[in-house]
């Protein structure tokens, strides 16, 4: 471990929309922070081709350019962004210990988590290959690209029937995949798609091949039961098997619900540890969208500075 540490008074991680609104925050109100972008630098956004659903782009923009531009937002007030991973906390006692890339000792009068969470996959090789291509994994950011179009979505979960009767909206026809022969979802939102004309469940299937070579046009799945094969005509092809907080590094300190989530408390960023903040999708498993994950950002550089101005 090298031997200089280095000390700040706000340590932001992860840089996605989160990272960077509390980063913007933060810096105008001269604390200077340091932001570490985590081994996605702009994180989910950079694996979204259009966004449209942010207010003040009116023609939409391209994922990894709208991260780009919060980047240099955060910048121009004197963040410093750096690249690396933050590989191991130590929240016993403040100020706090971070360790960037295994190597880097920072300590920290207040943190600031906005790790964000990754999306499942089924990771087949046409699911990589076609990713923003047809293939993903929010129904709600890219539904709208498929309009008056047949899709497919995989999932049997809350969110599946959730995103499936959102795509049954603006699709003619939407198939949706299930592994087994019933569901994990609420009876009521079972009771949602089944009772929808557009949408057509398929129970014990899986899926074998996405097909298209630029773009999807269709997915051939296996019905696990009885072996038999087809092959569905789709344009858009939506997974919805759950998603993945990237908190497991906090875990010794930090308290989580049962999947990993940051709890807050309620109507702030605050964690268990006092100092310490969570925002963005890393605590939010209800919206995950870009523009809450914001809003939250904003708080969490609030919340760190009423935090520091109290400690003075």
């Amino acid at each position: 471990m090298s031997s200089e540490i280095e000390k700040t008074k706000v340590l932001i991680i992860g840089s996605g929309p989160a990272g960077y609104t509390a980063a913007i925050y933060a810096s105008r109100a001269g604390l200077n922070p340091v932001l570490y972008t985590g081994g996605q630098p702009g994180g989910q956004l950079t694996i979204t081709t259009d966004v449209e659903n942010y207010p003040g782009y009116p023609d939409g923009i391209m994922g990894p350019e709208m991260m780009e531009d919060f980047r240099k937002q955060a910048e121009r007030f004197g963040t410093q962004v750096r690249y690396g991973l933050v590989t191991k906390v130590d929240f016993s006692s403040r100020p706090y210990k971070v360790i960037v890339d295994d190597q880097k000792e920072i300590l920290a009068e207040t943190v600031i988590i906005s790790t964000g969470a990754s999306a499942k996959w089924l990771g087949i090789e046409s699911e990589e290959r076609l990713n923003g291509k047809g293939v993903s994994a929010c129904a709600v950011c890219d539904g709208f690209f498929f309009r008056g179009q047949d899709v497919a979505i995989v999932g049997a979960g809350d969110t599946a029937c959730e995103e499936a009767s959102y795509l049954a909206n603006i699709c003619s026809k939407v198939y949706m995949l299930v592994r087994r022969e019933e569901m994990r979802a609420s009876q009521i939102m079972q009771k949602r798609v089944m009772n929808n004309p557009k949408i057509e469940i398929l129970w014990n299937t899986e899926t074998e091949e996405i097909l298209g070579e630029e773009e999807v046009n269709g997915v051939r799945v296996v019905n696990n039961r009885t072996g038999e094969k087809k092959e569905l005509k789709i344009s858009g092809f939506f997974v919805a098997i759950g998603h993945e907080p990237n908190t497991a590094i906090f875990k010794n300190f930090i308290d989580m619900d049962e999947s990993g989530y940051i709890k807050t408390i309620p109507g702030t960023t605050k964690t268990n540890i006092e100092g310490v903040f969570a925002c963005g999708d890393a605590q939010d498993h209800v919206y995950r969208q870009a523009v809450t994950a914001a809003g939250t950002g904003c708080m969490a550089a609030l919340d760190a500075e009423r935090f520091l101005a109290a400690q003075e």
